[in-house]
């Protein structure tokens, strides 16, 4: 299968205004798109810059634009993109060079929500038990991998960067209702804020690229209705 694969091209510090290059490469059609671009650096051009790890869908550091969806690119198949495909980079963060964007905002964020248990007290002497009730209460939310599309994906993140964004608040939902932790209300005053979950306009663009298949915007709004009752 003969396919034409466009990227679109930055190098921070050297190029003026992004630019496309333009590769064509024979594929089995049940290859990735990740394939496509290995191809691409170890056999056409050495140059073209992007992130990857796994390759299983489980590190999520091969997020970007394929054919203007938010995806991971090791999950994408050829055959589901068809013979000519587009790959940007994620929008909303600055462009370091071609397919990689500077995450350091994105992490600073995700850092504010205390994305870890804080627990009380002395420890148990085993462990800090609950039940399979307490932990299903949270576990869409424990499957978010960090990838980024949902927060680049986000129509309200696009024009006002301060928003905490759908993966934070994802985060801070998985310890929010952990039954084991007592950081609550520091998590919801954070979220409380000017940039926090209030900004959520409920236009579901997280929940459509979600890798992980989470319910976003059914978590943002268990955050907003905790929040809610807090004040009530």
């Amino acid at each position: 299968m003969h396919i034409r694969l466009r990227v679109k091209r930055f190098e921070a510090g050297k190029d003026r205004e992004p630019y496309w290059s333009e590769y064509g490469l024979e594929v089995e059609a049940t290859d990735r798109v990740l394939d496509a671009l290995h191809r691409v650096k170890w056999h056409q051009d050495g140059t073209l810059t992007f992130r990857r790890s796994c390759a299983h869908g489980v590190c999520g550091s091969d997020a970007m634009l394929i054919n203007g969806r938010n995806r991971l690119a090791c999950k994408v198949l050829i055959r589901d993109v068809g013979d000519h495909i587009a790959v940007e980079p994620l929008r909303g963060y600055p462009v370091i060079r071609d397919l990689v964007v500077d995450q350091s905002a994105f992490f600073r964020k995700y850092e504010s929500v205390q994305p870890y248990l804080v627990a009380d007290g002395e420890p148990p002497a085993r462990e800090r038990r609950q039940s399979p009730a307490e932990r299903e209460r949270f576990d869409d939310t424990t499957k978010c991998i960090l990838c980024m599309a949902c927060t680049t994906s986000c129509p309200v993140f696009w024009p006002n960067p301060e928003y905490v964004g759908p993966a934070a608040i994802v985060n801070a939902h998985r310890f929010l209702f952990d039954s084991r932790d007592t950081e609550k209300e520091g998590r919801l005053a954070r979220l409380n804020a000017g940039d926090g979950v209030w900004r959520c306009r409920t236009i579901f663009n997280c929940v459509e690229a979600c890798p992980r298949e989470i319910n976003i915007t059914r978590a943002i709004g268990e955050v907003k209705k905790a929040l809610l009752l807090q004040k009530g």
